[in-house]
């Protein structure tokens, strides 16, 4: 079953105003991680999820993409306790394309990922859980292709993948000085648990 999973990032006793700094520093490692260097868009959300955007703006992707410290500080000029700040980044990842009539094949393809920073009182103080900034990586296929037959080639961009995700999430981590990181499931279940029985079933 696909399942979407997370790297939630926390900070010792961060203050409001560094909540940029640290939004950059995550958004620019994806360009030396498999992501593009320029940002797709910005969203600002206030009080929770269920409140219509302050603020968005969709710049596109490569070159039309906004730098991350512009991108950043354009939704920042609305810097509210109760606001989470969502910025939309490609990311670039070996997926088996499955059409019908054609032989399934391996290629890189973008997805867009979510970084979100999370304001100290917006949706009643979700930062605890979800972290001051949250990555959402998006649907964990590209790691597992649970449906597929995975052959030499399979395994390889799997792994692949997945040394991918980890240089970036040491990067995150490492860069932007969290003292916690998270790697989690929507639905609960370890990818490192899946993964290792996945390719365990394959060699």
């Amino acid at each position: 079953m696909s399942d979407a999973f997370y790297l939630s990032l926390w900070y010792p006793n961060l203050r409001l105003e560094a909540l940029g700094d640290k939004l950059v520093s995550v958004l620019e490692n994806f360009r030396n991680h498999g992501g593009e260097p320029r940002v797709y868009s910005a969203t600002v959300w206030p009080v929770d999820w269920n409140e219509a955007p302050v603020f968005q703006h969709i710049w596109g992707h490569g070159e039309r993409g906004m730098e991350p410290r512009a991108a950043v500080e354009a939704a920042l000029e609305m810097l509210h306790e109760d606001y989470a700040y969502e910025f939309q980044i490609g990311w670039d990842l070996w997926e088996l394309e499955m059409a019908e009539g054609l032989d399934p094949r391996w290629a890189r393809a973008p997805r867009l990922v979510r970084v979100t920073a999370f304001g100290p009182l917006f949706s009643e103080g979700c930062y605890e859980q979800e972290g001051h900034l949250r990555i959402d990586f998006g649907p964990d296929a590209p790691f597992l292709e649970e449906e597929a037959d995975l052959s030499k080639v399979g395994v390889q961009h799997i792994e692949d993948n997945v040394r991918q995700l980890i240089a970036l999430a040491q990067a995150a981590d490492k860069n932007s000085g969290a003292t916690a990181r998270l790697l989690w499931s929507e639905l609960g279940e370890s990818l490192a648990v899946r993964l290792a029985a996945r390719l365990g079933m394959e060699n």
